[in-house]
């Protein structure tokens, strides 16, 4: 399917990332800067609190997370990606969200086409995603662990965000680390605890 075939869809609800970066440039550099090690391994989980494919397919209350690796700028491409798509889902429901997140259903994730090199293919897995005030805990059995806790600023209580921004993933983020991070499957094993996070609200259309 091309974007240009998709039907109208949407998702909004809320991500949280975590990476290898010190801290990540990607986001405010739209991709122009080169990761802090030099490459980017990252992960992602989303929240759909809201979703639709076409008039007649539901995807709100679902869950989906993203294995990425970059080997340089996000902006020069040569990604590789493997998807996570929640055990609750129907075939109808997994079939636009693997389109959607490989970049053929158009909207703001429509670039991946054009940057995805490596895709790994799709798990069906269980996976959890929970707020606990402004931290967030989410995981897959025996894949993923993660526990994102915000950065906190001056005022000593609110969290650091990054507003305004031309981001195609969200206009403003929550500046965080995780304090745990581990993902293995596919062949990798990272440890990504201690490295930068990120929490966002995401409201995306398509195509």
């Amino acid at each position: 399917m091309t974007a240009e075939a998709a039907p109208a869809w949407r998702l909004r609800g809320e991500f949280v990332m975590s990476c290898n970066c010190d801290w990540c440039p990607c986001a405010v550099s739209l991709g122009r800067a080169r990761p802090t090690e030099g490459h980017c391994f990252s992960w992602f989980v989303f929240r759909f609190d809201e979703g639709r494919w076409d008039d007649d397919q539901d995807l709100g209350g679902l869950n989906l997370a993203v294995l990425l690796e970059v080997p340089g700028k996000m902006a020069e491409g040569n990604y590789t990606v493997g998807l996570y798509l929640d055990e609750r889902s129907t075939e109808a429901q997994r079939r636009p969200l693997e389109q959607i997140f490989t970049g053929q259903a158009g909207g703001p994730p429509g670039w991946w086409r054009l940057v995805i090199a490596h895709y790994l293919g799709a798990r069906v897995v269980p996976i959890t995603y929970e707020a606990d005030g402004p931290r967030r805990r989410v995981g897959i059995p025996k894949i993923l662990e993660g526990k994102i806790e915000p950065e906190i600023g001056r005022d000593k209580t609110s969290p650091v965000r990054v507003s305004n921004m031309p981001y195609w993933m969200a206009p403003e983020i929550t500046l965080a680390r995780g304090t745990q991070s581990r993902l293995r499957d596919w062949g990798r094993n990272w440890d990504l605890s201690g490295r930068f996070a990120d929490i966002a609200d995401f409201d995306w259309r398509g195509p």
